[in-house]
């Protein structure tokens, strides 16, 4: 699409960004034709032709039942999931711990927080990255050219320790505490688990306080009036060290395997486990961190709950040593999560990935 020169983006994204109403404000205000600054170019956009060449292949999915119990059938998780985090960064998860009722409670007060008139909503608006609880639409739109997401964001962040009752959203409070428990659980389950599917001591993610603190981002994307025309979420990895996901029915997210993009399909009561950069920097790329995207459609919303999982912003980090010889020595030097985020942030969703930065 050709942009005139008359063209005044930043009058536009400002007018956008002082409604504080995200793209749930520009569907209930009965908008036809996308704002221009939500307009991707048509190279990064779907082909149509694209769908019918990932038909065959599936994103492994991994029954956690006994992990606990029975040292085989652990064995055989620890090894479905060393499989899956080399050859995909992603897996879906069943029997993992979470009852079906939090998270479908944790999905419907997500969906009503964004449902909600936009004078309640605009309340806790912000793009202070110190406000621990905020909403907000596009982390990047003040920077970037073309708005990487047509979704709107409620985010939590842990990595301070605990949230008081009254950070919360009187709406989300008693949802969101419920499932983040349960997650808690599940992320110390996953460091082991991760620990040994690299070979190390179980223990080991936990000591390096590797998985130490979280970020949790509720996804809104409401249905598109041109989603041949946008993404829900462009082409990217997470800086993190793990992702867990939780997502409705409606689908719409892909992951690149092969060269190809591959829907991974809602199933239900499954959570999505993947990869983040981090894991891989410090797995020397045993592990890998792998580009996916949300695409947008007519029908709608579709709600995601992922919980981002950083190591502790004190220490620094490189590729541990167990994974590290004359004929395989560093890809990347050391850092800090600070400075990657930084990096990353930065650099915004482009197609490209931040870990480029910090190879040797």
């Amino acid at each position: 699409m050709g942009f005139d020169s008359g063209y005044d983006r930043a009058k536009e994204v400002k007018e956008f960004e002082e409604s504080k109403g995200g793209v749930k404000g520009l569907v209930d205000s009965g908008i036809l034709k996308l704002p221009r600054f939500l307009i991707h170019p048509p190279e990064t956009l779907p082909s149509s032709s694209s769908s019918s060449t990932r038909l065959h292949l599936h994103v492994p999915v991994i029954d956690f039942t006994g992990h606990d119990v029975d040292d085989r059938r652990r064995s055989e998780i620890v090894g479905e999931i060393r499989e899956a985090s080399e050859k995909w960064g992603f897996f879906q998860m069943v029997n993992h711990g979470v009852p079906v009722s939090v998270m479908e409670e944790m999905v419907r007060v997500i969906r009503e927080f964004h449902e909600q008139e936009r004078e309640v909503k605009r309340e806790w608006y912000s793009r202070d990255e110190k406000m621990r609880v905020r909403f907000f639409c596009n982390g990047d739109l003040l920077v970037g050219k073309v708005a990487n997401c047509w979704r709107d964001t409620l985010m939590f962040d842990y990595q301070h320790g605990s949230l008081s009752p009254q950070d919360y959203p009187p709406l989300c409070r008693e949802a969101v505490i419920g499932y983040m428990e349960h997650i808690f659980k599940l992320k110390e389950t996953l460091s082991q688990l991760l620990s040994e599917a690299l070979g190390l001591n179980r223990d080991y993610l936990t000591k390096i306080e590797c998985m130490k603190g979280e970020t949790v981002v509720c996804h809104y994307y409401p249905p598109c009036p041109e989603p041949e025309l946008t993404l829900g979420t462009t082409k990217h990895s997470d800086p993190s060290c793990l992702t867990i996901l939780l997502q409705d029915n409606i689908g719409g997210l892909q992951v690149l395997h092969q060269n190809q993009w591959v829907d991974i399909n809602p199933i239900p009561g499954a959570l999505v486990a993947n990869i983040g950069d981090f894991m891989q920097l410090i797995s020397n790329d045993k592990f890998k961190s792998v580009e996916h995207r949300v695409l947008v459609g007519r029908v709608g919303p579709r709600v995601s709950a992922a919980c981002h999982i950083y190591p502790n912003k004190t220490h620094k980090y490189g590729p541990i040593e167990e994974f590290i010889s004359n004929e395989n020595p560093p890809k990347y030097r050391e850092t800090h999560i600070g400075e990657y985020l930084a990096h990353y942030r930065l650099k915004g969703l482009d197609g490209s990935k931040a870990l480029l930065y910090f190879t040797l």
